[in-house]
């Protein structure tokens, strides 16, 4: 059998984007609010906020650093994989991605050693500014990876000259149509994230009664921040569905499974694509809702999938079942989010066996919906690799055989499965460590030797903490 090198390398890259993707869009939530707490502490001096920090701040190291491990060889694939596009948008992708590392990496990597090594070392308010600096670090370096990426999606500020994208316009390119929704709509998905990571893990230290108070705090925080964020995602996404509308009508074709144009067109709750007869089997879809949706008008019009050839028509129903899995999970959040309000009363929140369960079992569900997002976003962009300009084909390495894409492949998978059982094995010492004060012997505590040492820090007892400054 004939390995085909196009199908294993986007194979390979998705695998690789996709299990990076589940680290920083929980780290940039989990910086703010470890930002959050330590003003908190300062502020108060109630050691609960102390406690929190402390705790977060290790689970969010261990998180960086699967992060950062599983990020790099992303950028070598463009070299190895992807020459052709990489020497075509070298023009803009190469600045874009040295600013993030200049403007973003390095600020992380400066101010994350104050934040994890700092405690105790340096007045109270200068490890405050670190844990403020980590946070916007990890906004900045999102900022520059949602502005690469959506200009793939919607290429502006640019002309191709021979093969080659020059840009015109770095405004235009950098801040292109698509980005400003993108890059909210990623946000808001860290927030949740974060927010349903943390209120989950309370809601399991409140079910087997570890730090009462603290937890008590965390959940309520979180609670109040998801009943907030979680319909505001919703808004986000429906503007950025009109900006997809606009830009990617056959994406949205595919989302909706929808094959020609036309008014009035239902929203599919369960249908069966067939890509092959153009049309779709068993279908189950309340009528003119995708249109009112889509366009805000029952009467409006949808463009269809069969509007362009066959040959530059995504997998729908990769795109149509991703995306109803991505919806599907963003409404059961709401769901929770108004439940954990109705709780509130009488304090049941922090009580209610059941809701504390269903915390737990939330905590996965920000993680799925981002995945089903990506595979949404970048599987009905296919086939091109910059929208309707450079095809996956056009941007491949010439030079590469089946072969020696299946073998990378392969050395991806088993490395990364290597660094994941190891992640989980210190995130799930760091957890059942907990927050309670334990002691240990000075030079433990302040001089940590190994990666991810920062991990196993023992609590110190508040009272042992300098005054703030």
């Amino acid at each position: 059998m004939e390995l085909d090198p196009l199908l294993l390398s986007r194979l390979q890259f998705a695998f690789v984007v996709a299990f990076h993707a589940i680290f920083p869009v929980f780290t940039i939530g989990l910086a703010s609010y470890i930002a959050l707490l330590n003003g908190l502490f300062f502020k108060t001096d109630n050691p609960a906020w102390d406690r929190l920090a402390l705790f977060w701040t290790k689970v969010f190291a261990v998180v960086f650093g699967m992060g950062v491990v599983s990020g790099i060889v992303m950028s070598f694939q463009f070299g190895t994989n992807w020459s052709n596009f990489s020497l075509a948008a070298s023009n803009f992708l190469g600045p874009v991605l040295s600013y993030e590392v200049v403007t973003a990496f390095f600020l992380e990597a400066a101010f994350l050693g104050v934040l994890l090594f700092g405690r105790g070392k340096v007045p109270q308010g200068v490890h405050l500014f670190a844990a403020i600096m980590v946070a916007i670090g990890t906004f900045i370096s999102s900022f520059w990876i949602l502005s690469a990426n959506s200009w793939m999606q919607t290429p502006a500020g640019i002309e191709l000259i021979e093969g080659r994208f020059h840009v015109t316009d770095w405004s235009e390119a950098i801040f292109n149509p698509s980005f400003p929704y993108r890059f909210a709509h990623m946000v808001l998905a860290s927030f949740l994230t974060g927010g349903f990571v943390v209120a989950g893990v309370s809601a399991w230290y409140l079910l087997i009664g570890r730090d009462r108070e603290a937890n008590r705090k965390a959940l309520s925080m979180c609670l109040w921040l998801l009943l907030v964020l979680a319909p505001t995602q919703a808004v986000v996404g429906d503007f950025h569905g009109l900006n997809t509308l606009e830009h990617q009508p056959t994406k949205v074709a595919a989302m909706e499974g929808n094959w020609e144009r036309g008014s009035h067109v239902p929203l599919l709750l369960f249908a069966w694509p067939d890509q092959q007869a153009q049309e779709n089997r068993f279908e189950v879809g309340i009528p003119s809702l995708a249109s009112l949706i889509l366009t805000h008008h029952a009467e409006g019009e949808v463009p269809g999938i069969s509007e362009v050839p066959p040959e530059e028509q995504p997998p729908v129903w990769i795109v149509f079942w991703s995306f109803r899995i991505m919806v599907a999970l963003g409404l059961a959040m709401i769901a929770v989010a108004l439940t954990g309000l109705w709780l509130r009363r009488g304090g049941r929140v922090y009580e209610h066996r059941g809701f504390l369960q269903l915390m737990r079992v939330m905590t996965i569900t920000p993680f799925m919906a981002v995945l089903a997002g990506w595979v949404v976003t970048e599987t009905g962009r296919a086939p091109w690799v910059v929208y309707g300009l450079m095809s996956h084909a056009e941007a491949l390495t010439p030079s590469l055989t089946g072969g020696m894409a299946l073998f990378t492949l392969l050395g991806y998978m088993a490395v990364y499965a290597v660094v994941f059982l190891c992640g989980v094995y210190y995130l799930t010492r760091v957890v059942r460590q907990g927050m309670l004060p334990e002691t240990a012997h000075d030079d433990e505590v302040h001089r940590p030797k190994r990666p991810l040492s920062a991990a196993d820090v023992p609590f110190e007892d508040a009272s042992s903490q300098p005054g703030r400054s």
